[in-house]
């Protein structure tokens, strides 16, 4: 099960402010840029993002039901800001992988531990 909705919640006040401030510049982080299906608002979500086979894969430590996710899925692109630069990618695809295989060593370990087997993959436009 991923992680909880109240840490999710806590994490977009809290957290995401002071990690949004590096996560766009350091290797393994990044910084998804999405609009909301609804409200048409520009959202700016720090994520783990790691480059698989030329693809763009992140963790969905908060499962596939995440609001980012869904907007990302239903838009079909996205922006990534990641080690200091912005692409744009498309083609997102929820992947579900039970053993995290794609993911580094010590992140597939913190990725099961708790229990986040999916990730989202896409490719640069």
């Amino acid at each position: 099960m991923p992680l909880p909705q109240g840490l999710a919640k806590f994490n977009r006040v809290v957290t995401n402010q002071i990690t949004g401030v590096v996560a766009g510049r350091l290797p393994g982080f990044g910084i998804v840029v999405h609009t909301g299906r609804k409200s048409g608002r520009v959202y700016r979500t720090p994520v783990n993002v790691f480059v698989h086979d030329g693809r763009y894969r992140i963790a969905l430590t908060y499962g596939p039901g995440s609001d980012w996710v869904r907007n990302v899925l239903a838009a079909g692109r996205f922006e990534l800001e990641s080690v200091g630069r912005t692409i744009t990618l498309t083609d997102p695809l929820v992947q579900h992988d039970p053993g995290s295989r794609w993911a580094p060593v010590g992140v597939r370990q913190v990725l099961g531990a708790v229990s986040a087997p999916d990730y989202l993959e896409a490719r640069r436009a």
